[in-house]
């Protein structure tokens, strides 16, 4: 596999306008700082809710489904190494046009929801940082919105992406989990935990453990997407079919293992309850665990910038996720607009931002103060169903052999990742309805936009709806934690 052919390429690389500057060291921090992100800062005291001390179960489990199906992406990474996504999985797959846009409108609101999410963290982690009462929902969600619409003017400015970037908010945002585990020690060392509560399982009502582990499960998987993205730098990477299975599954295990301790930590040093009473659980775990350190002012900060990292991220992928489906005719033509002078798709950054506006008035107002598990438990689903279809796809294009060495996934996994993934996408898991509510509103609107279009096209310009270039799409997709 390391033997040189022609053109001095290394076996398993493909030609491409793209410079390979990622060798494993800088593709393993791509992906850790993928993962890394909103979920684990805000989630925790949520999935405690539904579990009880047992916390970290459902982080446990969440690791276990991603990594399956990391194997799937593997194997279509590898055999296709170019930027790509599912949608252009999908495709490949099935050859089914309208298919693909669902899935590809599906992993754009998945950034949406995503985004959602990380405003309402960030406003709840300001408010707290700047000392404002973070129990006032108006006053949370308003910082929400101001925020969100911060991110769409530098959006709209146009953000200029490299990979050292990536490299300074990846240590930003491990930092702040990495305080939280050295406090735990701390902690340890002076007195102040009790291990004993992460063997208990209590769940509200009447769940029993399954259901309550399996809706536990369904949020504390919003804290390990984002390895999928990864997968749209093969492009830009060193020997893709050496180097991407070592550094997808080396990461997935580096955040599975900081995941875990932290809601072991979490849990043997806040009780329960107050650790599901607020937005910002990790700052109440730093401040329990260390009150005679003043290091609890940092972590709300911190929390603020990765939280941050991830909204713009998302939006800048669902803008421009929106501008290619946009630009190839099967969304409203309006949608793809590009703004003269700064040559950003403003149309669609606008479109993106009044949805997340939306969603983040409309749930603060029915969620019953979880706004954060609502947003990220859609997020969840949405992706869920986006895994449920790669691991089947991978099946499918097995069927298209390439003469050429690249990663085989035990067929087994894709199975089983159908599987897990179509399970916690279903109702029996114990999710929240309003989720369901979230991501039917989203869906449709995507569908109400390919039928004007549809009929548009047919009725006005005498042309079929289809995507011309699923791989165009692929290229706009980024990070959803």
């Amino acid at each position: 596999m390391n033997t040189e052919v022609e053109q001095g390429r290394v076996a398993g690389e493909e030609p491409t306008e793209l410079k390979r500057v990622m060798g494993p060291k800088l593709l393993l921090l791509f992906i850790v700082g993928d993962i890394l992100g909103t979920g684990v800062y805000a989630l925790t005291g949520e999935v405690a809710a539904e579990v009880g001390g047992a916390a970290w179960v459902p982080f446990l489990v969440a690791f276990v489904i991603a990594t399956i199906t990391a194997f799937s992406y593997l194997e279509l990474v590898t055999k296709y190494p170019q930027a790509a996504g599912a949608a252009l999985y999908t495709h490949k797959a099935f050859g089914l046009h309208f298919v693909t846009f669902i899935v590809a409108f599906t992993v754009m609101c998945s950034g949406i929801t995503s985004a959602s999410t990380a405003s309402r963290a960030f406003a709840a982690n300001f408010a707290k940082g700047f000392g404002l009462d973070s129990g006032n929902a108006t006053l949370v969600m308003a910082i929400a919105l101001l925020f969100m619409g911060l991110v769409a003017l530098v959006n709209f400015r146009g953000v200029g992406e490299s990979v050292k970037a990536n490299i300074v908010l990846t240590c930003v945002e491990l930092s702040g989990l990495l305080l939280v585990i050295m406090v735990g020690f701390y902690a340890l060392v002076a007195g102040r935990t009790d291990f004993s509560r992460t063997v208990v399982f209590d769940s509200p009502g009447d769940k029993n453990a399954f259901l309550a582990v399996t809706a536990a499960t369904s949020l504390a998987f919003f804290a390990m997407v984002g390895f999928e993205d990864s997968v749209n730098m093969a492009e830009e990477t060193k020997d893709p079919v050496r180097n991407f299975p070592k550094m997808m599954l080396t990461g997935l295990g580096i955040t599975g293992a900081i995941y875990v301790l932290v809601a072991l930590f979490a849990v043997a040093i806040v009780p329960v309850g107050e650790l599901s009473s607020g937005d910002t659980p990790l700052v109440t775990v730093v401040e329990t665990a260390a009150p005679d350190i003043p290091i609890s002012t940092l972590l709300p900060f911190i929390s603020m910038f990765a939280v941050a990292n991830s909204a713009l991220i998302n939006m800048l992928m669902a803008s421009r996720l929106l501008y290619g489906m946009a630009r190839q005719e099967v969304l409203p033509p309006f949608l793809g607009k590009v703004h003269r002078g700064r040559q950003t798709p403003w149309a669609a950054i606008l479109f993106t931002t009044a949805i997340a506006v939306g969603l983040i008035v409309v749930v603060t107002q029915n969620a019953e103060g979880q706004v954060i598990s609502a947003l990220g438990g859609t997020t969840a689903l949405l992706l869920l169903g986006v895994f449920t279809i790669v691991n089947v796809c991978v099946l499918v294009l097995r069927r298209d052999r390439i003469d050429r060495e690249h990663f085989v996934a035990p067929t087994v996994l894709p199975v089983i990742g159908a599987a897990l993934c179509a399970f916690f996408v279903g109702p029996w898991t114990g999710r929240d309805g309003l989720q369901y509510q979230i991501a039917g509103w989203l869906l449709a609107i995507g569908v109400v936009l390919w039928a004007v279009t549809w009929f548009a096209n047919r009725a006005i310009r005498g042309k079929k709806t289809y995507l011309r270039d699923p791989e165009d799409l692929a290229e706009s997709e980024g990070t959803v934690n």
